[in-house]
């Protein structure tokens, strides 16, 4: 979700060693006063960086599949349900497509809005490109992409010419021309198409542009799929949960054989939840640098592991939901207040106002329904093993109360369903362990891991973090005269090295870069301090940040590399010691 910046400022320069590296490819900006300089930095993409590769397209040619194939076999149902004069399951099944699509083309046309205009009378932040301390041109952020020539296989930059007048006129017309179109495609339901078009577009453009562009437009490509990602995971959840919960509900009140058309809608609703989950996880991982990415290997383990746990999760609602449909509202909503309360304990920091915040973990309430949602730093098996812990006690409770119901000794289909709900959720979990043991981006849980951050080397091992204040006690043993000359003290040899009385414990070594790092160039720092994974940085859900960084990599010659505000380390800097 996106918000306004709190007034941080981003500059760029030579950066501290140590300093956290930013993300492994984007652009965007913010900041009300950002330069660029050319120095050492110990973060960045390296090299020629990632890129974008034919997978990487077919993976987005599927999630446009999986798209259509739910709104349409759900918009199918709700005309089959209308011809049938069954009005209320038309009206629940409609109203379960349309206003979570009203809902995500607004917050999608508010983001165009953002990135497309500026706000009047706010001037653009000030952008200034320097070469070793030399003074360089100051330009706005307003239109960066027209602010300078750049050639493509060139690395001289200069100020553009003014324009004339049917040069302008024909840059209005333009305007006006986008203006239209994204309110014409956003009208017509298909934000999120467009937004994955244009993620392959520049992923295609990354590819065959130069070296110099192939990095502009892969960082472009990276922000459009965080917005998109981010879009559909909201959808999904809004529009393909409860549209799964309802469909279900409604096989197993008819009995029977099941129709066609429903059990199509219910299994395109069941496909699009696991692999937005999946994809979202995917993205996340791919934006950050100190994270390694996810491979497709993965991913795919991630979309069988959800599409069986959520199959089983709505299965046993929709078993329980046919019987005691008072009882499961009940139920609904005590778990999703009691799973939000438990995302807002753990003080989650996703989103850049409070309350944008309180609503995304409202919507994460409505995920934990389903499934497992990591929303918190540090290992995760506790929590998850927790969470599956209380899932099979409600699926087991919610479809036992629904077997009860039942003839026990004629109705031999009910054993079939309780039957599928227990080996659905055991291929879940299977999955998952597949995952975890198999295919994790840190490696195997049950062998050698490799480290979850991606850390440059250092020459020295790192101390405690900074907020980690080493207070001296309140009395210290007095050095005597003959301790400083070296004597012998209380039965020790003169010249024994006495041992200091504050003493500064090394960290854990640095891991080694799983990748070669750029350790030259400009560097942008971002006066703020990095997000906790698994949360977005900054610079992607601050779309003035995005602004200010896209003016200054499209203005530098050589890609800069973003870098947080160094939380840095520990060092005593005086030595305590008291004195006759």
């Amino acid at each position: 979700m996106a918000a306004k910046s709190d007034g941080a400022a981003a500059a760029a320069g030579p950066g501290p060693e140590g300093a956290v590296g930013g993300a492994r490819g984007s652009a965007g900006g913010l900041g009300d006063a950002v330069a660029a300089a050319g120095g050492p930095g110990v973060t960045g993409a390296g090299g020629s960086g990632p890129r974008y590769e034919l997978r990487d397209c077919c993976w987005v040619l599927c999630a446009l599949l999986v798209f259509f194939s739910d709104g349409a076999t759900d918009l199918w149902l709700a005309a089959s349900y209308y011809l049938q004069g069954q009005r209320t399951y038309f009206g629940l099944t409609l109203l379960f497509v349309l206003l979570p699509s009203l809902v995500v083309q607004l917050l999608s046309f508010r983001w165009f809005v953002y990135d497309y205009t500026e706000p009047a009378g706010a001037p653009g932040p000030a952008v200034s490109t320097k070469d070793s301390g030399a003074g360089g041109p100051s330009i706005s952020t307003k239109d960066s992409a027209t602010a300078f020539r750049t050639k493509e296989d060139s690395s001289e930059l200069g100020p553009r010419r003014v324009p004339s007048s049917a040069s302008a006129y024909r840059r209005r017309c333009c305007r006006l021309c986008v203006w239209l179109l994204q309110t014409l495609v956003h009208i017509l339901q298909l934000g999120q198409v467009w937004r994955y078009l244009r993620t392959m577009y520049l992923g295609l453009q990354s590819r065959w542009r130069g070296e110099r562009l192939r990095r502009h437009f892969y960082w472009r490509m990276l922000f459009e799929s965080a917005d998109v990602s981010m879009l559909r995971l909201l959808e999904t959840f809004l529009r393909s949960a409860p549209q799964l919960v309802l469909q279900l509900s409604l096989l197993v009140h008819r009995g029977g054989r099941p129709d066609l058309l429903p059990a199509l809608s219910t299994s395109a609703s069941l496909v699009s939840l696991a692999w937005t989950l999946a994809s979202y996880q995917k993205v996340l991982r791919d934006s950050r640098d100190d994270k390694r990415p996810l491979s497709y290997k993965g991913a795919v383990a991630q979309v069988l592991w959800h599409l069986f746990t959520i199959a089983a999760r709505s299965l046993a609602f929709a078993l329980f939901a046919s019987v005691y449909k008072l009882y499961f509202g009940i139920f609904i909503v005590a778990h999703w207040c009691i799973m939000t309360f438990w995302v807002i304990q753990g003080e989650t920091d996703f989103c850049m106002s409070k309350w944008e915040e309180i609503i995304y973990n409202m919507v994460v309430g409505i995920i934990y329904i389903f499934c497992w949602f990591n929303v918190k730093e540090g290992r995760s098996r506790r929590r998850m093993t927790l969470y599956y812990c209380i899932v099979l006690l409600e699926n087991a409770a919610l479809t036992g109360f629904w077997y009860s119901s039942r003839n026990f000794s004629t109705d031999f289909h009910s054993l079939i369903l309780v039957c599928v709900v227990a080996s659905s959720f055991a291929l879940g979990i299977f999955f998952m362990c597949v995952y975890y043991c198999l295919l994790h981006p840190n490696g195997p849980m049950l062998g050698p891991q490799a480290p979850g951050c991606i850390c440059p080397e250092a020459p020295e091992p790192c101390g405690p973090p900074a907020d980690a204040v080493t207070s001296p006690p309140r009395s210290l043993p007095r050095t005597t005269g003959a301790e400083r000359d070296g004597a012998s003290v209380g039965g020790e040899r003169a010249g024994t090295p006495t041992p200091p009385v504050f003493q500064v414990r090394p960290g854990l070594p640095p891991t080694p870069v799983a990748r070669t790092l750029r350790t030259e160039g400009p560097v942008i720092r971002i006066d703020l301090p990095r997000k906790k994974y698994p949360a977005w940085d900054a610079h992607f859900i601050d779309r003035r940040l995005r602004k200010t960084i896209l003016a200054l990599e499209y203005s530098s010659p050589v890609t800069p590399r973003l870098q947080y505000r160094s939380v840095g380390t520990s060092q005593e800097l005086l030595e305590y010691e008291t004195t006759v």
